[in-house]
């Protein structure tokens, strides 16, 4: 074997290579580097056959803890690896599921917000099971471990292991996922673009597990309050820095709670709190001055117009539809500077800083876009606004935080302006999710049986079936379209309740004759067939659960008035029903018009 010295003047007079002294030293230093691993010693650690599982994961974390450090996440794994390697593998194949597309979304984690990794989705079942959030005391307690003497126990490991089975369970139940996916689609965020921090969605998915299955919140409720309290943490950036110790002082707080209303109340206390009229005046306005459009306050104010329902700039089109991957819509939007760059290079400003601030920026369709192109907003703005009606334009620069004669200021007037404005738009959008978290008038408040014994009306029905044919005793896809159209008319009109399970004379027939093997499995059913005939934004305002009732179970779908039409597909046509006393009805032609122009514009 050539000396180093030898390797390193071959490789240099081969390629010809003219170099100075330090490019030269650097080099004859890499080569040596790689020259010496000839000479390398590599210790090999041999461990007897009959060596417990035990010491061996502590071998594993404890030389892996050297070096190149492991994530926390990683040691717990593997003690799930050796005591509960099927737990481990469900969890990877969660995630690995969430990531590809499926045909049926409520039968797979599938979904457009987040793509999880075991890492992740461990805080959830660790803060259920454990109300901890720390995964170094985790480790610890899964070993067995006493975190006051140190002692560890067989019989506590086992103990402690059983309990995370249970949370993993719950945090990996379809329907407890896809439910509080609604709460996160509820505060506005659409897309994963949308969310800055996953670790604030895990936590904010351990609120939700605990609040529907320790504490039995009302889902309606439920679902508004993790709403409330996503939005608010996701725009505060709660969980950054030191993520761990903010979580533990907040299922601390939950410790003393033993209701409901302890829960939901001490939730909306840490938001209020939090949101102070500073926050709202001084501290998000500031926030707003930085520099491009992915931070978490423009996220908060993309997701505000959202809740608010805005139309993008200068458009028909809703911006909720092209935030959202999960809706096919084949508009191409563009995110817009309001003052384009090269204008605002003739004015002076010659820099990305001055034209990248979030308040320039705007979503506009792709076509205006183009036409737009280096214009000054005097030029460009007339143009644009004069499709629009004066109350269109009123509205819209109202959703968009524009001053009315916005084109005219001066640029740094403008962001100083806008950048107030959209806080204001952010807290009107945070303060519609609380107000509609408070009103649940749209549904029935008492029971399922005074429901029921105070028969069919206005805002409520009952169906003998979700997809049985009593007189066939077949499936038959005809009962599928009857509840739908019931369900589509209370959220097109004022929201109402749906029992599935009670004949029309309010005779009790259960929901065994739908053949569904659990209830979890018609519970999805329902909402795969509304989300896929109705759309998603309708399967948001349904909250379906199950209640005993005389000898049998029966479900109960509770719907909130939707803020936009609901339409019931039915083969390739669109049918729109409202309620008008006990019935449904559909309503076609002039009569539609109307309705819609009315009830929602």
């Amino acid at each position: 074997m050539d000396s180093s010295y030898t390797v390193i003047r071959n490789y240099l007079d081969a390629n010809s290579l003219v170099l100075d002294a330090v490019m030269e030293r650097r080099i004859t230093k890499n080569i040596e580097r790689l020259h010496r691993l000839e000479t390398f010693n590599f210790t090999a650690l041999e461990l007897n056959a009959d060596v417990s599982e035990d010491i061996i994961a502590e071998v594993f974390v404890r030389i892996n803890s050297k070096g190149q450090n492991l994530k926390q996440a990683d040691f717990v794994l593997t003690l799930m690896s050796v005591h509960w390697d099927d737990g481990r593998k469900k969890l990877e194949d969660f995630c690995r599921e969430a990531k590809r597309p499926s045909a049926h979304p409520t039968s797979s984690p599938h979904n457009h917000l987040v793509k999880p990794d075991a890492f992740q989705l461990l805080r959830p079942s660790v803060a259920l099971a454990f109300r901890r959030a720390s995964i170094r005391h985790v480790y610890s307690i899964l070993r067995g471990k006493d975190l006051a003497t140190g002692a560890l126990s067989e019989a506590k490991r086992v103990e402690q292991f059983k309990k995370l089975k249970q949370a993993q369970a719950q945090t990996l139940n379809l329907r407890y996922w896809h439910d509080f996916l609604i709460c996160i689609r509820m505060a506005g965020y659409r897309s994963s673009q949308m969310i800055r921090s996953e670790v604030n969605l895990m936590f904010s998915y351990a609120l939700y597990l605990i609040g529907r299955t320790e504490y039995e919140v009302d889902e309606m409720i439920l679902r508004r309050t993790i709403a409330q309290w996503f939005f608010m943490s996701a725009m505060t950036q709660r969980f950054t820095g030191s993520s761990e110790t903010a979580m533990e002082k907040d299922l601390t707080s939950l410790q003393s709670k033993h209701t409901t209303d302890g829960f939901v109340g001490t939730l909306k206390d840490i938001c209020n709190t939090e949101l102070t009229r500073d926050y709202w005046n001084i501290t998000l306005p500031d926030n707003l001055e930085a520099i491009g459009s992915s931070s978490p306050s423009f996220m908060a104010y993309l997701a505000a117009m959202v809740v608010l329902d805005a139309p993008v700039l200068f458009s028909s089109a809703r911006l909720t539809d092209v935030l959202d991957p999960g809706i096919a819509l084949g508009l191409s939007i563009d995110k817009h500077h309001l003052f384009p760059k090269n204008h605002l290079k003739k004015l002076g400003l010659d820099t990305t800083k001055d034209a990248n601030r979030m308040a320039n920026y705007a979503y506009v369709e792709r076509t205006d876009n183009l036409r737009v192109a280096d214009q000054p907003p005097t030029e460009y703005v007339p143009m644009l606004k004069s499709r629009l009606s004066t109350g269109d334009l009123e509205r819209m620069y109202l959703c968009h935080a524009l001053p009315s004669d916005w084109e005219e200021m001066e640029y740094q007037d403008f962001l100083a302006t806008r950048r107030e404005r959209m806080a204001a738009v952010v807290k009107n959008g945070y303060e519609k999710i609380v107000a509609e978290a408070r009103d649940r008038s749209c549904v029935p408040e008492e029971g399922v049986g005074t429901t029921i014994a105070s028969g069919e009306g206005s805002k409520v029905e009952f169906k003998a079936t979700l997809r049985t044919n009593l007189r066939t005793g077949e499936k038959d896809s005809r009962m599928e379209s009857a509840v739908l159209r019931t369900l589509a008319a209370f959220m097109n009109t004022a929201g109402g309740r749906l029992i599935i399970g009670i004949a029309d004379d309010g005779t009790a027939v259960g929901i065994d004759v739908d053949r569904f093997p659990n209830e979890d499995k018609m519970h999805l059913h329902l909402m795969n067939i509304v989300s896929g005939r109705c759309g998603l934004e309708a399967a948001t305002c349904v909250d379906a659960r199950f209640e005993w009732h005389g000898p049998g179970r029966v479900l109960i779908a509770d719907c909130r008035r939707s803020r936009r039409p609901v339409y019931v597909k039915d083969g390739n046509t669109q049918k729109f029903f409202v309620r008008i006393g006990p019935a449904s009805r559909e309503l076609t032609g002039g009569d539609l018009v109307d309705y819609v122009d009315g009830r929602f514009r």
